[in-house]
C-alpha cells in the first residue's frame, strides 16, 4: 500500500554469546570468531551435548538507572534490559523533548526464563507417594510455599522482559509477547511494524530474548536429536549448509530494535538505520518438529514479505542485480533445516536464488532460539551500513545439493541495498522481514 505509513529503526542493541555491545560483536562476526565452548553454567557432563554459545561476563545492573526498580528478573530478562538501553541510547529517544510515551508500546518474541529446577524437583519429590506411585497434590502445594520463591517463580514468565522495560523507560502504548518458538522476535518486528503502519503507536520497542541454556532445555532438545553432540570440536560443530552438519548449537541472548514512523522519526531528526518494506508470515500446517520437504510454508513467507514489499522476485535491478541483495538464513546446521531453507528460497527467486548472497551467523553465535532472528535482524542493518557480509563459518565441506552463496568462511565486501530475513520455528511458524537502506 503506497499510502500507509513508513516504518524505519533508529536504534539497535543486542546482548550475544559474542559480547554485549553492538560494533565489537559486528567486528567479531566479520571475523569469522565464535565462542562455542563447554557449558559452566551447569554440570552438563553426563548430557550428549555438553557444549553450547553461553553468554558469559555479563551484568545487567549496568544498563538500568535504578536496580530497585526491577529486584531480581530473570536471566531472559536481564538480556532483554541490556539490549533495550543499547537501542534507546542510539535511537537518541531519551534526548527528545516532549516524548509522548504513551504513544511509545513494546512488542516482543520472548521465550520463557530459567525453571529453578533444584526447588521444582525437590518439591515434587516431597510431595511423592510411593506406595501409591502418584503424587500428593495438596501436599505438592504445601511443599511448593515452602521451597519455591514466588518472585522467582513470576519472573520466569514470558511477558516479563517486556514489563521491566516499559518500567526502564515508563513506556504506557501497546504492549505485546509472542513466543512462537524460533520465529518468535521476527514475527515481533513484523507485528510491531503492522501497529505503527495503523497509527496505533508512533514508536515501537521491538525484538527478542530468550534462553534455553539450562537442565530442561538442554534436555529437551537432546531428546530431540536436534543438537550437535560435537564434543570434541565445540567451535566447529554449528556448521549450517555444511555435508557434515548435525545438528544446532545452543545459544542465549537479546535482541531489541527502535521503530518508528518515518514522520516521528524525521520530526526529531533521528539517525535511521534501515526502513522495514515487508513482512510474511504462514503456517507450514505439516508437522510440529518438521517443515514441508519441499519448503511449501518458508517459501510462501519469503514470497509474501517480498509482496508486502513491493517487490517481484523475478525482476532485476536495472544495474542487472536481483532484487534483494543478501539473505540472512535461519541456517540452524540440522540436515532438514538447510536442505528446506534452500529450497524456499529457489522457490521464492527461481533461476536468480544462486546470485544471492546467504549466510547463518549461528554458524559463529549459536542459536538464540526466540532472540535469533531480531539479532539476525540487525545484523541486516550493519550489513546495510557497511556494505560488507559476515561468512558461513565451518563451511569447508558443502554439502553438493545444496547450491546457493552461503558466503563460506570469509566476509564479503558487497553492494546490499536489501536485506531478507528469515525465521522458521518448531510448530510451522515462518517468518519473514524485508529491510532496505534508507
Amino acid at each position: 500500500m503506497s499510502d500507509r505509513r513508513r516504518i524505519v529503526v533508529t536504534g539497535a542493541g543486542w546482548v550475544t554469546p559474542m559480547g554485549h555491545e553492538l560494533e565489537s560483536v559486528w567486528q567479531r562476526l566479520l571475523a569469522g570468531e565464535t565462542d562455542v565452548a563447554k557449558i559452566d553454567r551447569f554440570d552438563a557432563s553426563t548430557f550428549p551435548t555438553t557444549f553450547a554459545s553461553q553468554v558469559r561476563d555479563y551484568d545487567w545492573t549496568g544498563f538500568v538507572e535504578d536496580t530497585a526498580r526491577h529486584g531480581q528478573p530473570g536471566k531472559h530478562t536481564q538480556f532483554a534490559l541490556g539490549a533495550a538501553r543499547q537501542a534507546w541510547n542510539a535511537s537518541g529517544l531519551g534526548d527528545a523533548s516532549d516524548l509522548d510515551r504513551h504513544r511509545i508500546g513494546i512488542y516482543l518474541g520472548a521465550g520463557e526464563g530459567v525453571l529453578d529446577f533444584s526447588s521444582y524437583q525437590r518439591t515434587s519429590l516431597d510431595a511423592w507417594q510411593a506406595e501409591a506411585s502418584k503424587v500428593d497434590t495438596v501436599q505438592w502445594g504445601a511443599a511448593a510455599n515452602r521451597f519455591l520463591d514466588g518472585p522467582g517463580e513470576i519472573e520466569q514468565e514470558p511477558n516479563m522482559p517486556a514489563s521491566h522495560i516499559s518500567r526502564e523507560f515508563g513506556l504506557r502504548g501497546p504492549v505485546y509477547n509472542c513466543l512462537t518458538a524460533c520465529a518468535a522476535s521476527t514475527q515481533a518486528i513484523g507485528e510491531a511494524a503492522s501497529i505503527l503502519h495503523r497509527g496505533d503507536a508512533d514508536v515501537m520497542i521491538s525484538g527478542g530474548t530468550h534462553t534455553m541454556l539450562h537442565v530442561l532445555g538442554l534436555t529437551g532438545f537432546n531428546r530431540l536429536t536436534a543438537m550437535s553432540t560435537r564434543n570434541d570440536s565445540p567451535k566447529t560443530a554449528s556448521r549450517p549448509f555444511s555435508r557434515s552438519r548435525e545438528g544446532f548449537v545452543m545459544g542465549e541472548g537479546s535482541g531489541i530494535i527502535v521503530m518508528e514512523t518515518l514522520e516521528h522519526a524525521e520530526a526529531r531528526g533521528a539517525n535511521i538505520l534501515g526502513e522495514i518494506r515487508g513482512f510474511g508470515s504462514t503456517a507450514d500446517a505439516y508437522r510440529i518438529t518438521d517443515m514441508h520437504p519441499e519448503g511449501r510454508g518458508p517459501g510462501d513467507a519469503i514470497i509474501q514479505a517480498l509482496t508486502d514489499a513491493g517487490i517481484d522476485p523475478a525482476a532485476r535491478m536495472d544495474d542487472g542485480r536481483p532484487p534483494v541483495h543478501y539473505i540472512s538464513a535461519h541456517g540452524t546446521s540440522t540436515s532438514e533445516n538447510d536442505s528446506i531453507e534452500t529450497r524456499a528460497v529457489k522457490r521464492a527467486f527461481g533461476e536468480l536464488a544462486p546470485e544471492i548472497p546467504m549466510t547463518s551467523i549461528k554458524s559463529m553465535m549459536g542459536h538464540l532460539i526466540c532472540a535469533a532472528g531480531a539479532v539476525e535482524f540487525i545484523t541486516c542493518l550493519m550489513i546495510l551500513r557497511d556494505q560488507e557480509i559476515p561468512p558461513t563459518i565451518n563451511l569447508h565441506d558443502p554439502d553438493p545439493e545444496l547450491d546457493l552463496d552461503y558466503v563460506p568462511n570469509v566476509k564479503r565486501a558487497a553492494k546490499v541495498d536489501t536485506c531478507l530475513s528469515n525465521s522458521f520455528g518448531f510448530g510451522g511458524q515462518n517468518d519473514t522481514l524485508v529491510v532496505s537502506r534508507f
